[in-house]
C-alpha cells in the first residue's frame, strides 16, 4: 500500500507542466467582498455580486457604490451551502427579471438541505432596490444531510432554455438513480416548466428535468457560439473535469472517475466503461474548478472562442483552447489567491472575484 501511494502522489506531483509567462493584461482592483459566489452585469453597467451569507449586491464598478437588494429569500448558509448563482432573463431589459440559486434548510427536518432557484422581478428606486414577484422554480429533491456539493449554477441557451446544475451533494449514488435530480444538469423553460424534448421527459417525475447524468459538482457551465454545452465539476481526489454535454448523456460518476476517493480507494477510470461519456480535458492534480466562461468579446482578441476557469485550490486562471469536439488547458494563470468566479463584462473585460473573507473583485484588460 505504501508503494502505491508514493506512486500515485509522485503523479500528482507532476501534472501537466506549464510556463508561467507574465500574463497579457493588467490586473484592476475594483472592490471587495465577503464570500461572493456569482455576479451578472445590468444594463446601465452596474453589478450584481451574490455574497453566501445571503446578500445580494448591486455594485456601481466606477463609483464603487454599493447598495443591498432586499427581498432575499433566507438562505442555508453553511459549509459550501449559501446563497450562489445570479443570472438575467434574457429579456431583462425588458421584463426586469432574473435568476438566483442558493441552498435551503427543510422545512420538516432542519438536519436537511437542497439548491432551489427562484424568478424574481429587480425593483430598482433612487437608492434602493427589491425583489418582488418571487417565485420558486426548481429545487433538489430530495433534500440531504450534509452541506457540499450543491452546483446550483444557472444558465441561460441562446434559443432561451434555462440550464440548471445540480451536485450529487456528496452522496455518490444520486448521480445515477433517475428518481433524484442530484448529480445532474436540468433544463427547464424559463417559468420552470419542463420541455417535452427533454431525453427522460416520458418517466414523468423529476426525471423529466434531466438533460445529463453522471456529474459529481458541477460548478460552471457555458455555451460556445454554436450552441454547444460544456461543462466543469470537480473530480474526488484528482479528475477535474470539462465535459462536452450531450442530450441525455451519463458521465459516469460515481462507477468512473479519473480520480480516487479521499481514502486512495480506486475508481475505475473513463476509458474502462466506454458506455459513459469520457472527459475533453482532465486535471490531477486538481485545479478545483469554481466557474467556466467561453468568451465572446473582442477585446482580448486572440482569445475569442476560449475557455477559462476560475481555480480555487490552483489559485489560478485557466485557459482552455477547443479545436473542434476537443480541449486542452494551454496556459495558467497564477493569482495568488482562491478564484471563485470569472465572468465576461460588456466589454469585453475578464472579470474575476476571488474567495471568502475580504476577496476582490479584479477586473482583466489587455496590456498596452
Amino acid at each position: 500500500m505504501r508503494i502505491i501511494l508514493s506512486i500515485y502522489l509522485l503523479f500528482f506531483s507532476m501534472g501537466s507542466a506549464l510556463s508561467q509567462n507574465p500574463p497579457p493584461f493588467e490586473i484592476e482592483r475594483i472592490a471587495s467582498f465577503n464570500s461572493p459566489w456569482a455576479m451578472a452585469f445590468l444594463p446601465d453597467g452596474d453589478i450584481l455580486v451574490t455574497e453566501k451569507s445571503g446578500r445580494l449586491l448591486m455594485m456601481n464598478p466606477k463609483s464603487g457604490d454599493m447598495i443591498e437588494v432586499q427581498g432575499i429569500p433566507s438562505v442555508a448558509y453553511d459549509g459550501q451551502g449559501g446563497l450562489g448563482d445570479v443570472t438575467l432573463h434574457p429579456d431583462y431589459a425588458e421584463n426586469k427579471m432574473l435568476y438566483l440559486s442558493f441552498a435551503e434548510t427543510d422545512e420538516d427536518d432542519k438536519d436537511k438541505k437542497g439548491a432551489a432557484v427562484i424568478r424574481a422581478k429587480l425593483n430598482i428606486k433612487n437608492n434602493s432596490a427589491e425583489l418582488t414577484e418571487i417565485k420558486y422554480i426548481w429545487r433538489q429533491v430530495p433534500k440531504v444531510t450534509g452541506s457540499g456539493h450543491y452546483g446550483h449554477r444557472i444558465e441561460f441557451s441562446s434559443d432561451g432554455f434555462l440550464y440548471i446544475s445540480s451536485g450529487d451533494r456528496q452522496k455518490f449514488d444520486p448521480a445515477q438513480d433517475m428518481n433524484m435530480n442530484l448529480g445532474k444538469i436540468l433544463r427547464l423553460y424559463d417559468d420552470g416548466s419542463i420541455p417535452e424534448d427533454n431525453p427522460f421527459y416520458a418517466r414523468g417525475g423529476v426525471a423529466a428535468e434531466i438533460w445529463s447524468l453522471g456529474h459529481r459538482n458541477p460548478l460552471g457551465f457555458d455555451f460556445d457560439a454554436d450552441g454547444q454545452l460544456w461543462e466543469t465539476e470537480m473530480g474526488p481526489k484528482g479528475g477535474d473535469e470539462l465535459n462536452r454535454v450531450f442530450k441525455g448523456a451519463n458521465y459516469g460518476y460515481p462507477l468512473v472517475s479519473n480520480g480516487r476517493h479521499y481514502n486512495m480507494g480506486e475508481i475505475p477510470d473513463h476509458h474502462t466503461r466506454p458506455e459513459f461519456v469520457d472527459p475533453k480535458e482532465w486535471w490531477t492534480p486538481v485545479i478545483s474548478p469554481s466557474s467556466f466562461i467561453i468568451y465572446q468579446g473582442d477585446l482580448f482578441s486572440d482569445w475569442k472562442g476560449d475557455g477559462f476557469i476560475s481555480g480555487l485550490s490552483s489559485k489560478s486562471l485557466v485557459h482552455v483552447k477547443f479545436s473542434g469536439s476537443s480541449a486542452e488547458e494551454i496556459e495558467r494563470f497564477d493569482m495568488g489567491k482562491r478564484i471563485r468566479s470569472v465572468e465576461e463584462g460588456p466589454d469585453g473585460a475578464l472579470w474575476l472575484l476571488e474567495d471568502k473573507k475580504g476577496a476582490r473583485m479584479l477586473k482583466l484588460t489587455p496590456k498596452l
